[in-house]
């Protein structure tokens, strides 16, 4: 997760009057490069669709396209207690959820752990072993019980796990590869569900794990239960993804399971990989410097284009590139705070953005701050607009996975629930997406936009609870496609 600075007033628009020609003719140059116009964001949608469709299909493609193994929305009236583990990015949080009688209530009681860095590179059984004790504090502190062994019954547990993951199961998961910055040695092509279990049962906790579940899953199951008019769930924060209910019908790779061709499954796309292949995508020398210097050169390529784990890096490399071979940015000033990869985030951009002066005094004083760098009004200038053009970028990108499952399903009008950092906190970022919206799918001006990007609920926490509780209502009911262990669940 991206830290962003608490929202301030809207920002006013620069004025380019007293930048010198040099630094003007950079400033073309990069809207050259980061400008996506309204043709190249259908032809980015169109290629977008059919690389949907291939990877629900057996072959499959750079999409993964993961059935999850939820098969069908709640209805509002789910009940009970249960627990929900939420491991992303920046933290480990653990809730319990209560869903009352009441239709699309919940209660919840959260509380945060601080995942740390060296655990994110470390080893597999520190990493499980760290998740299980703090599961166990949350568990001892909120239930009052000396010796968790003569709780009454197992509390039943949706756990989060936000990277891309294969699911013959629901209550399994076999890790595809790392993304947001993990990268723990002998995880990846083993199941998840087993090596977090067996740091439980060393506990002895009373949990039974339901549900594995991503992210952007739990964001679509969590933003139907309050709003059912919600079609897609989509995560904009340190990466990036969407989910969408298909019909068994129309997945070929899980046809082998005979079940009714309209039997509703969730899929979780992973479409940060869109076209790795670099088909359609616009990237520019400074999206290849990132790409290759990443852990996972040639994966992901979508991601690294809109993703607020990225969006600092671009704006650092185009700086760092500005000083060294072009205009003399920063003349004459030590720049080795900014030569540091990823020195930057996603919340620095924002601070740019949203500086509410004339003289961007707020910018002027970041880089005093964060960098040790003295800018000229010119050279704000132009930082300021190189933020604009990364961020409207990244913006107009991510409603070509929106729009795309849009056209595939032919969903002409819906609700999306939308979560992570940059769409909450990054200025402008949804009035762009919306805009990019409009010019993909043609609306006529003047008229509500049919298909509304809107704030999700919490679908890492509340999510992960809706569907185990899903899960133990399709035990009990005798629907069993797609749960592996129902010991316990009933």
């Amino acid at each position: 997760m991206v830290d962003f600075p608490p929202r301030r007033k809207p920002s006013r628009k620069g004025s380019m009057a007293d930048v010198p020609k040099d630094l003007l003719e950079q400033i073309k140059e990069l809207e050259r490069l980061f400008t996506i116009d309204q043709a190249k964001l259908k032809e980015v949608t169109e290629h977008f669709v059919k690389e949907l469709e291939k990877g629900l299909s057996v072959k499959g493609g750079s999409i993964p396209m993961n059935p999850t193994w939820v098969m069908g929305y709640p209805d509002g009236y789910e009940t009970g207690t249960f627990l929900a583990l939420d491991m992303g990015g920046t933290n480990l949080r653990v809730c319990e959820i209560i869903l009352p009688e009441e239709k699309g209530e919940f209660e919840i009681i959260q509380s945060k752990y601080r995942m740390p860095d060296e655990l994110k590179r470390g080893d597999s059984e520190e990493l499980w072993e760290y998740i299980a004790d703090c599961l166990q504090q949350f568990i001892e502190y909120h239930n009052e019980v000396e010796d968790l062994e003569q709780m009454d019954s197992k509390l039943p547990l949706g756990f989060t796990f936000s990277f891309p993951a294969t699911q013959d199961f629901i209550d399994h998961g076999v890790l595809q590869r790392w993304t947001k910055g993990f990268d723990i040695s002998g995880v990846e092509g083993k199941d998840v569900a087993p090596l977090f279990e067996a740091a439980l049962q060393k506990r002895k906790l009373p949990v039974k794990l339901s549900a594995l579940i991503n992210d952007t899953t739990g964001t679509l199951i969590a933003s139907h239960y309050t709003d059912d008019k919600t079609q897609i769930g989509c995560i904009f924060g340190t990466g990036c993804n969407a989910a969408y209910m298909e019909n068994c019908g129309s997945v070929p790779k899980i046809a082998h399971y005979n079940l009714p061709p309209d039997m509703p499954i969730a899929i979780n796309c992973e479409y940060g990989a869109f076209d790795n292949e670099v088909v359609v995508l616009p990237r520019t020398p400074f999206d290849v410097i990132v790409d290759s210097d990443s852990p996972r050169p040639g994966q992901q390529a979508f991601e690294k284009m809109i993703a607020g784990l990225y969006l600092g890096e671009l704006f650092r490399l185009v700086l760092v590139d500005l000083h060294d071979n072009k205009c003399g940015l920063f003349e004459g000033q030590d720049i080795s705070k900014l030569r540091k990869a990823y020195s930057l985030d996603a919340s620095f951009l924002s601070f740019v953005e949203e500086d509410p002066f004339e003289n961007l005094s707020e910018t002027a004083e970041l880089f005093v701050n964060e960098l040790s760098l003295r800018a000229s009004k010119p050279e704000l200038e132009l930082c300021r607009r190189l933020a604009e053009l990364i961020g409207t970028r990244a913006a107009r990108l991510s409603a070509c996975g929106v729009a795309a499952i849009c056209k595939k399903k032919n969903i002409d009008s819906c609700h999306v629930g939308a979560d992570g950092s940059v769409f909450n906190k990054y200025p402008h970022f949804k009035a762009r997406g919306a805009q990019a919206l409009r010019e993909i799918l043609d609306w006529p001006k003047g008229k509500r936009d049919p298909v509304d990007i809107r704030a999700a609920e919490d679908g890492s926490g509340v999510g992960a609870a809706l569907i185990a509780a899903l899960t133990i209502k399709r035990v009990k009911a005798g629907n069993l496609a797609g749960i592996r262990n129902t010991e316990g669940m009933i």
